[in-house]
């Protein structure tokens, strides 16, 4: 998969590319004031596509968030599209501009699905985001089988979700997956079985803040 090792993530190329050139072509002509700008944009795009390294808890049974930001709801809900309605454990983690916007994969995994629906592009921080925006879902199977349900969400000026897995790929924890481009929220629904540490106003690291446990 994409990403792996790259200290900038490959989608934000064109962008960098991109405002890089105007920022060039304002200097050549002296207008000084737009090459500042478009200096500003080429510099924001390398730290806003930036792709660090993590290093995932080694501990087999820990489930860690898939995303850098911020905990904005932790409760049960009913899932319908896996679940047949049973009352499973949302956890919605929020991503600002601010943040790294590379999803990583929160446990050791099989994917036996996935499921991509177009929608609207409300504020990613309301609870109507999880049912109404833009987003991409995989249903993980761990080793014991029990499932998990991830799902990437398009926010207010987010516009494209990329997400790299194939039915039947075996995922490592910890590893990138994805990414979803200027704002966005992961959700991961979890059911019997995990018990959930996170809570509510917490602050995640991809790939390192542990999320649960699997019991």
């Amino acid at each position: 998969m994409k990403n792996q090792h790259q200290p900038i993530a490959l989608e934000g190329y064109p962008f960098i590319a991109l405002f890089a050139f105007f920022s060039l072509f304002f200097a050549a002509v002296d207008w000084n004031c737009l090459a500042t700008i478009g200096l500003g944009l080429t510099l924001f795009a390398l730290y806003f596509f930036r792709n660090p390294e993590r290093f995932s808890n080694e501990e087999d049974n820990v489930f860690v968030a898939p995303a850098d930001g911020k905990i904005i709801f932790v409760g049960k809900v009913p899932e319908n599209r896996y679940f047949d309605g049973e009352e499973v454990t949302k956890v919605s983690i929020f991503m600002n501009v601010f943040n790294v916007h590379v999803n990583r994969v929160p446990i050791n995994c099989k994917v036996i699905d996935q499921f991509y629906n177009q929608g609207r592009f409300f504020n990613a921080s309301l609870d109507k985001a999880s049912l109404e925006n833009e987003q991409s879902g995989m249903l993980l199977e761990t080793e014991s089988g029990l499932k998990v349900l991830c799902v990437q969400i398009a926010g207010l000026i987010a516009r494209r979700i990329v997400s790299y897995p194939e039915n039947g790929d075996s995922l490592e924890r910890g590893r990138r997956y994805g990414l979803i481009r200027f704002g966005s929220r992961v959700d991961l629904y979890f059911p019997e079985g995990v018990e959930v540490s996170a809570k509510l106003g917490d602050m995640t690291v991809a790939g390192e803040s542990v999320l649960g446990l699997l019991k």
